[in-house]
């Protein structure tokens, strides 16, 4: 028998990209290949690319000069060494990528890398592989299932893919250019999935989509499922204690999801929500498609649903044509709604976007001061957040041993991390904290570290609690 391959992915972005590396070690394990966690020893390297961020395709060029050192290296010693370039870069910028970087192998879009094994097979033949464009049938037919050892090894928490794609046409963003437009899946094969992950020890599915809440998949019933219903179908999978969704649109949140958030113990009162800015002239010329009232309405509505939930957002600092008082009615708007946090970065244009050709560009000095406002705001909104869990006793769901000696860590309903001691009091005879892994136990909160919540159990755990690997899950 030939020995393993060695594979490692480097994966940037968002959550799906997270997922869709998952899925590639899925794809190419059937060929030979196991994961290293280190460039060093492997045989295949795969970047894992988002084009969101600013400098996204430099970064890339960046890490291919490094890994060309890396595959000198190899090659010195005798072992041959694949690159390949994969996700939102490599769609947008396949040809360039094969022009400017000889090092790489091969290149494949977010929505082919199901052929990987052909690809890589291809490269070994010709020299080079390119596969960018939207495939016509559908990858996750054709995407293997993970083994139940692999389910295992990544935990209690899992990401399902519901939705890719986007047909907003945000000004800023490559999306519906990468990803293409939107698709949903079968309601059938997601319970599918989730039974299957459930099965093997999973406690907690997030799902995802580049425009999550515009799911519309096919039910059993023949008729196009919404995500309010998809996910009270999914509350009801033996196994599953919570329920997530990321990323959302205002203009999608329907009475459905609403209706969820009131009614299914089992979502979290957690909801990404993303607004960009608080100026209803940038919201149009980022062609958002909704006003700063109309997204408050819609925080009314889950508030009204659901007092206790809370919110993050995404933000853009210096689109083209924002001024002062765009800016600071951001502000106003991230003080009246109140955030347990956000994610805020400076625009930067993306090729082929129609933001990319406006020509009022707001200064570098300009965006770099506002970014800071912005950040010291949502920074006092977090810490005021987290600090008033300190006294309260809230639900934590425990992922993983801590990296202290009798240290147990997990998250509360509003996925901020809580490490805790449970001590020999809280354990029963030769039980290790780790046995508490997949539990919801409450913890009395103490103190803070940073964004971390340190507390006591304030209860000791059922008596026939025992290690998710132990009972077979």
């Amino acid at each position: 028998m030939a020995p393993p391959r060695k594979l490692h992915i480097k994966s940037y972005g968002c959550q799906m990209n997270v997922y869709d590396a998952q899925r590639m070690v899925d794809v190419l394990a059937p060929e030979g290949f196991v994961e290293t966690a280190t460039v060093d020893d492997a045989d295949l390297v795969i970047l894992n690319t988002c084009h969101i961020r600013e400098k996204a395709s430099e970064k890339v060029y960046s890490e291919l000069g490094r890994l060309r050192l890396a595959r000198d290296e190899a090659a010195s010693s005798g072992r041959r060494m694949q690159i390949a370039v994969a996700g939102c870069v490599a769609q947008a910028e396949g040809e360039e990528i094969v022009r400017r970087a000889p090092v790489v192998d091969v290149v494949v879009g977010p929505q082919s890398y199901h052929h990987l094994p052909q690809l890589l097979a291809r490269a070994e033949e010709t020299g080079r592989a390119l596969e960018t464009e939207f495939p016509v049938e559908d990858k996750f037919g054709f995407l293997p299932q993970p083994r139940p050892e692999t389910i295992r090894a990544r935990g209690i928490s899992a990401f399902v893919t519901v939705q890719e794609g986007c047909d907003k046409f945000c000004t800023f963003c490559v999306v519906p250019y990468t990803r293409g437009a939107e698709v949903s899946r079968p309601v059938s094969a997601i319970i599918d999935d989730v039974k299957r992950l459930a099965d093997n020890g999973v406690r907690e599915i997030t799902l995802i989509g580049q425009n999550v809440n515009a799911y519309h998949g096919e039910g059993p019933d023949g008729r196009a499922w919404t995500l309010g219903r998809l996910l009270s179908r999914l509350a009801a999978v033996p196994g599953i204690v919570r329920l997530r969704y990321s990323t959302s649109h205002p203009n999608d949140v329907d009475d459905e999801l609403i209706e969820a958030h009131r009614d299914l113990d089992a979502l979290m009162p957690f909801v990404h929500l993303p607004v960009q800015s608080g100026s209803d002239p940038i919201l149009a010329a980022m062609n958002r498609k909704h006003t700063a009232a109309d997204y408050r309405r819609v925080i009314d509505r889950f508030r009204a649903a659901r007092p206790q939930i809370a919110f993050s957002s995404d933000f853009i600092v210096g689109f083209p044509g924002e001024t002062e008082a765009d800016f600071v009615a951001t502000l106003a708007l991230v003080t009246q709604i109140g955030y347990a946090g956000a994610y805020s970065f400076k625009y930067s244009p993306r090729p082929g976007t129609p933001a990319a050709d406006m020509q009022e560009m707001v200064p570098a000095a300009v965006m770099d001061e506002r970014l800071e406002r912005l950040q010291q705001l949502i920074d006092s909104q977090q810490s005021a957040f987290n600090k008033a869990a300190i006294g309260q006793t809230v639900d934590v769901l425990f992922e993983r041993a801590g990296r202290k000696p009798g240290q147990i860590v997990g998250r509360t309903a509003y996925l901020q991390p809580a490490h805790v001691f449970p001590g020999p009091m809280f354990l029963g005879p030769g039980m290790a904290p780790d046995s508490l892994v997949g539990q919801i136990l409450p913890v009395r909160v103490d103190s803070l570290e940073r964004y971390s919540l340190l507390g006591e159990l304030a209860a000791k755990p059922p008596q026939h609690a025992r290690p998710l690997a132990a009972t077979g899950a």
